[in-house]
């Protein structure tokens, strides 16, 4: 039983919201019957990597353009971590699944 928990909370919840947001961004990262992979990772990693990346980049003292380049190298930081992130929480939910740990 811990098994079946283990997979789904480590394995199939992040594969399953992953694949939302490849649903939800395949218009941003696909022309013409052709995929962007780097920008296709950076889109499907954000909900994984921008928790890490938002309390590095905090704007402060900065006017709007500051602020909003500041935060626009959070969301791509996020993204290419994210997708790291993604990669290792699966990876190590199949190891933790097959082990029985």
């Amino acid at each position: 039983m811990r098994r079946i928990k283990v997979f789904f909370s480590c394995v199939a919840w992040p594969l399953l919201v992953a694949a939302v947001f490849a649903l939800l961004f395949r218009s941003l990262y696909e022309q013409n019957g052709v995929v962007d992979l780097p920008l296709a990772w950076i889109l499907i990693g954000i909900p994984f990597g921008i928790r890490q990346v938002g309390l590095w980049l905090l704007p402060k003292h900065r006017d709007l353009s500051g602020t909003l380049g500041v935060f626009a190298l959070s969301i791509l930081l996020g993204g290419v971590i994210g997708g790291f992130v993604l990669v290792y929480r699966v990876g190590s939910g199949l190891v933790r699944t097959v082990i029985g740990m």
